[in-house]
């Protein structure tokens, strides 16, 4: 392992670069065991040869690996056996992965990458969250890039479908970013989900290893759904590798006049990106071993306890059984995707603010619709 963590701790040693060094000389052992001439055939950057020339790294990669280990967390090289196989079959796989919590169970699972918009409206956000839930609910473990919007929703859907999520970072696991994600860091392993980074550790969310963070998503995963991107997005990229990457490529359909539908509606127009609505539509495109164990029966399925599988529409139209008479006229007055200023509230309910308010603390109590900044309420999908 020493010799695979030096090398990925190398200056100028990159994804690229280390592939054409393996590529010449079989492994890293085998890199550390050629002489400079031999190394200097790859054509790398002249620090890079210096360093491996004097084996300069080798100390550094013992404490890196030591220090990993204190963290809780553990160092996967490529040649391991439990190196996870669909990113070994990408271009240019990392050649150390950093995993933190319980990887092996949610790698061994499959995977779905769902990623999208920072600055998402509220519609992609339940979108992804909903996507998210319902997926890991049925075992599908959800991957996305920890950041803000769309991937931190589609995180917190999958912890609340109790199912499995991995965080694929831009920087070492020993840094948090955002820094305002430390809950959500823990929230993920506590739920028995995992984060992965193909950085060493202390290194900082500097903008050129966002793009190297999404190869690992897609090359991780069956297939990506993008909720909302904006024209030239990181999502958009991710999409892109996916492709490249013979990976299946999903789009949520949006607004037609809204910047963030860009990006998802071109997918669907001109990159061949499959439409979807429903958790249903990403599990009929995996492969069929895995479709049949998650998809519902076929309609003249008569077993008992199967229940037809109700469309986002029909989850949308119910009011929830249990309710007063305040409460269903507050909460039919709410959308998922628009949110509702409590004054407005107030003017279509034709309810006093008290009464207002207490239906609307008990809809939250029950999960039903969600507070936002502003006085503002959605429902949760």
């Amino acid at each position: 392992m020493r010799d695979w963590v030096a090398l990925n701790m190398t200056p100028g040693i990159g994804p690229r670069a280390a592939a054409k060094l393996l590529e010449g000389l079989g492994s890293a052992e085998a890199v550390y065991r050629a002489t400079r001439a031999e190394v200097e055939k790859v054509r790398l950057l002249p620090e890079a040869v210096d360093s491996i020339s004097a084996r300069d790294m080798h100390e550094k990669a013992e404490v890196e690996i030591e220090n990993v280990r204190k963290l809780g967390g553990d160092i996967l090289v490529l040649d391991d056996g439990v190196y996870p196989s669909l990113l070994r079959e990408i271009y240019d796989p990392p050649i150390t992965l950093y995993v933190k919590g319980a990887w092996s169970e949610c790698l061994e699972q499959p995977c779905v990458a769902i990623v999208g918009s920072r600055k998402c409206s509220t519609y992609g956000q339940n979108a992804a969250s909903m996507l998210a839930r319902d997926l890991a609910q049925r075992g599908v473990t959800i991957v996305s890039g920890f950041a803000r919007g769309i991937d931190a929703a589609a995180h917190r859907g999958a912890i609340e479908g109790r199912g499995r999520t991995v965080a694929v970072i831009g920087t070492g696991i020993d840094e948090v970013y955002p820094r305002d994600h430390k809950r959500l860091a823990d929230e993920i392993l506590d739920a028995g989900g995992a984060i992965v980074t193909q950085f060493p550790l202390t290194t900082p969310p500097v903008s050129e290893n966002f793009p190297y963070r999404n190869r690992i998503i897609s090359g991780l995963s069956l297939g990506v759904v993008v909720v909302e991107a904006a024209e030239n997005s990181g999502s958009l990229i991710t999409a892109r590798l996916a492709i490249e990457q013979n990976r299946e490529v999903f789009a949520v359909p949006g607004n037609i006049t809204s910047r963030n539908s860009f990006g998802t509606n071109y997918l669907i127009k001109g990159a061949g990106a499959k439409l979807i609505q429903q958790w249903q539509d990403v599990a009929a495109e995996l492969p069929p071993q895995i479709a049949a164990q998650i998809l519902p029966p076929p309609l003249g399925d008569k077993s008992e306890g199967k229940e037809k599988e109700k469309s986002l529409a029909d989850q949308l139209s119910l009011v929830p059984q249990g309710l007063t008479g305040f409460e269903q006229s507050v909460f039919k007055l709410l959308s998922a995707d628009s949110p509702a200023h409590i004054d407005a509230l107030v003017d279509q309910s034709r309810l006093t603010i008290s009464d207002l308010t207490a239906a609307l603390l008990t809809l939250e109590m029950r999960d039903l619709v969600r507070a936002l900044p502003g006085k503002c309420f959605v429902r949760k999908m």
